[in-house]
């Protein structure tokens, strides 16, 4: 009877896996969204089980890195590449994640940018198109750091991407807002859901009034933090778009931005 059992559950769950498998999200992020010119930062890129619509920041599985994209764009227009540079953080082939250090040489605003397009088969091909963002800021100085005015809000020309509206580092804190462009394709996509998931929050099933928007006519959507917290802004898009090798198309965007709990320009 045991064993019948095992069968059956075993059964049932290898039913499950293509949802959940198939519903994974990438995202990058720094340990610090400001550093002094000269220190390193430390980049991640992460895989994290949303089989709940990304509803949460759990880490699930790893990443492979072919086909993928990991960068670092500076300010005055230079592109570094992360990948051959990353080492693994897990003890086991789908544990942990990809970590690499970057050390900036002029001030500014950089971004952090990954990419991926790739067909998976989990019952039928589909392909899988990711894209995530992350920020930081280098100053001189820590102290009344002089915000950037321009550069975060010019997509990079993904399929699917969230562009800040806002400066996502400086100023940032609680009651400034974050606020994004969806871009389908490089045109403003309308009532989408954008999820802005708190590190250490689960959003409630359905759409979460509390940390979930859709977007406007324009494409926007915007969320003010009430407190500092590390948060994940996430979109999906699914369509029956199929090619010579896939049978329907799924996006993803995501982007992580670090709230402080005091801002480092004003000090407020």
């Amino acid at each position: 009877m045991i064993s019948a059992l095992s069968r059956t559950v075993m059964v049932f769950g290898l039913a499950l896996l293509p949802a959940v498998t198939f519903a994974h999200d990438t995202w990058v992020e720094t340990n610090t969204s400001l550093i002094r010119t000269g220190d390193a930062v430390y980049v991640d890129l992460k895989l994290g089980n949303h089989g709940n619509e990304h509803r949460d920041f759990k880490l699930a599985s790893k990443i492979t890195l072919e086909g993928c994209t990991f960068r670092v764009l500076a300010p005055e227009g230079k592109q570094y590449d992360l990948l051959p540079d990353v080492v693994d953080t897990g003890y086991a082939p789908k544990e942990g994640f990809w970590s690499a250090k970057f050390v900036p040489a002029q001030p500014g605003l950089y971004t952090v940018a990954h990419r991926l397009d790739r067909v998976v088969n989990h019952g039928k091909p589909v392909r899988s198109v990711k894209s995530g963002k992350a920020y930081f800021t280098v100053s001189p100085t820590l102290d009344r750091v002089k915000p950037a005015t321009s550069g975060f809000e010019q997509p990079l020309g993904h399929e699917f991407e969230l562009v800040p509206q806002v400066n996502p580092v400086v100023p940032m804190g609680p009651g400034q807002p974050i606020t994004v462009l969806l871009l389908f394709r490089g045109k403003p996509l309308a009532d989408a859901v954008v999820s802005f998931v708190p590190s250490r929050e689960t959003l409630k099933e359905g759409f979460d009034e509390t940390y979930e928007r859709k977007t406007g006519a324009d494409g926007m959507a915007s969320f003010t933090p009430k407190t500092g917290d590390r948060f994940l802004v996430v979109a999906h898009h699914h369509a029956d778009e199929a090619g010579k090798d896939y049978e329907a198309t799924k996006w993803s965007a995501t982007l992580t931005v670090l709230v402080p709990e005091v801002c480092p320009c004003c000090g407020e």
